[in-house]
């Protein structure tokens, strides 16, 4: 099996791959199209209807956060970089406490449809809006960007795809599929997906961290050993010089590697707490109650997936060794399927890729429904139309801007391909903790808090945080970039996330003292207070 990724040879039964893969495209179809029936108004194809119970969203919550990065991405991070692979779980995990704990019920409590109605409750409505609605944008075309690479190095490898060209048209399919499944369900749709993902990639990692465990007899300490021994038997110099039990294999070389590492952590942690797609959850629960039932749901199911991780990792490491991991078409991204070949055979092969799958689909949907929705409500209806849109001409313009999406998505993904999607994830979170993050907190704690600071902060944490990206390893100048033939990198951080964050909250005090001249409505200020404190008055939160 070490041999398989890289001799060409297949893995597992294409065919039997693609059948399952189709079966369960049939099946979730089937659910976007009965949810479709009753996706009749905006709030239907925003938020459907806030008619969704605690665990029912807790389930959606969960197949929203645990992406492709989570499964493919931290699998093969750990199969190969080990302890500091496993960081990426802890940061996540970690994460989703800080968004709980700052923002989530404050802004279901304050918005209505988008993180933007939040931000212009008591702000200056359209130029707060636009921005809120372009950060948003970015966020989601960086994170759909992890997602359709993922895809792409996934049914490659199991339908024995080679060539970057095939790779390119599995790409495309995928996003097809996404635009397909909001088109036709909206919320309503993209949640019962996500529901039956979120329990199809819990059931399914559970399953193989059982039989890892079984196969080494529950002995953890002889896992890790063997993993160990694996790496350092690796026919790449640079892999069997690792240690994988101690820090250090990917970010401790020099000292610049450990302040990436230090920026990768600060964009993890604060990350979650500016994720739009996510937090647009909280608007599908019809009380506060349910939104924090729906919270302990979701972190049950997140951090009991976070901790299988670790196994699934080294016991990739074990049964598969790096060299196939590195080897196979979707490199990194391919340690959790091939350590499901390990295991089950060709038939638990097909069925893991196919929760992969899922895991992509539904999380792509729910990116698009976010991106779509905020241009159409915060862009379209309250800046274009100045708040004289019908509900039909926003789910009529939300629908177009999914397609160009989806078609943005495509290109992006192609260019993606061959990156791992944990990385790339984390990308969006740090465009997530500059752009959105200081706003929010600023607009729900601090009272002096104004629409200069506003755009200060939105477009300096975002301008600085994508020109850094652009500039940076990730995009050009190493082996493992996007343009790797070319180098126009002066900044020598993978991740930006220590410099945009700290200067996206720095040019939000900056930018409110600046326009203090301008005199905020108090009394919007102090509703928002109250609102965001008791949830009174939720349902009509909306522009103004």
């Amino acid at each position: 099996m070490t041999v398989l990724a890289q001799s060409g040879a297949e893995v597992g039964n294409p065919i039997l791959n693609i059948a399952i893969f189709v079966a369960f495209v049939v099946v979730t179809m089937g659910l976007v199209i009965k949810a479709s029936r009753t996706t009749k108004k905006a709030s239907d194809f925003y938020t459907g209807g806030g008619q969704f119970s605690g665990p029912q969203n807790g389930f959606a919550i969960a197949g929203d956060y645990l992406s492709a990065a989570s499964f493919l991405g931290i699998a093969g991070a750990i199969a190969v970089y080990g302890y500091d692979g496993f960081l990426y779980s802890i940061g996540f995990l970690v994460a989703w406490l800080v968004a709980l704990l700052l923002v989530a019920e404050l802004l279901r409590n304050t918005g209505r449809f988008t993180m933007a109605d939040v931000l212009s409750f008591r702000l200056k409505e359209r130029p707060v809006r636009m921005a809120a609605a372009l950060s948003t944008l970015a966020v989601s075309l960086f994170y759909l960007l992890a997602q359709m690479a993922g895809a792409g190095g996934l049914v490659a490898l199991l339908l024995d795809i080679e060539g970057k060209a095939g790779q390119a048209i599995v790409v495309a399919v995928v996003g097809v599929l996404m635009i397909v499944y909001v088109l036709i369900g909206g919320m309503k749709g993209t949640t019962y997906v996500q529901m039956v993902k979120a329990v199809l990639l819990v059931a399914g990692a559970g399953l193989m961290f059982v039989l890892v465990l079984f196969a080494v007899r529950g002995n953890f300490s002889q896992l890790l050993a063997d993993a160990q021994a694996m790496v350092s038997s690796s026919s790449n110099e640079a892999v069997a010089q690792r240690d994988v039990l101690a820090p250090g294999a990917k970010y401790g070389i020099s000292n610049m590697t450990q302040i990436d590492f230090l920026s990768l952590g600060l964009a993890l942690v604060l990350g979650t707490a500016g994720l739009p797609h996510v937090l647009m959850r909280f608007y599908t629960v019809p009380t506060a109650k349910e939104a924090r039932r729906s919270v302990t749901w979701a972190i049950a199911l997140i951090g009991a997936f976070y901790l299988f991780t670790l196994v699934l990792g080294y016991g990739a490491a074990k049964m598969v060794g790096p060299d196939a991991i590195l080897g196979a078409p979707g490199k990194e991204n391919s340690a959790a399927p091939l350590l499901a070949f390990e295991l089950g055979g060709t038939l638990f092969l097909a069925i893991i890729s196919a929760v992969a799958f899922a895991t992509i689909l539904a999380v792509v949907a729910g990116l698009a429904i976010t991106a779509s929705a905020s241009f159409a409500h915060d862009i379209y209806a309250s800046v274009i139309k100045r708040g004289n849109a019908t509900e039909d001409e926003q789910v009529r313009v939300s629908r177009i801007t999914v397609v160009v999406i989806g078609l943005v998505a495509i290109v992006l993904g192609i260019l993606a391909m061959g990156q791992n999607i944990a990385f790339l994830v984390a990308l969006a979170f740090a465009v997530a903790a500059s752009a959105n993050l200081p706003t929010l907190l600023y607009s729900l704690f601090w009272r002096k808090f104004n629409t200069t600071g506003a755009l200060f902060s939105i477009y300096g944490g975002l301008i600085s945080c994508l020109v850094l990206i652009v500039f940076s390893p990730a995009v050009s100048g190493a082996p493992s970039a996007m343009f790797p033939n070319v180098d126009f990198s002066w900044f020598p951080l993978s991740n930006p996330g220590i410099v945009s964050i700290p200067l996206a909250f720095a040019l939000g005090i900056v930018g409110t003292y600046v326009g203090r001249r301008k005199q905020e409505d108090r009394y919007k200020q102090a509703e928002m207070e109250v609102r965001s404190l008791t949830g009174v008055g939720v349902e009509k939160a909306v522009s103004h």
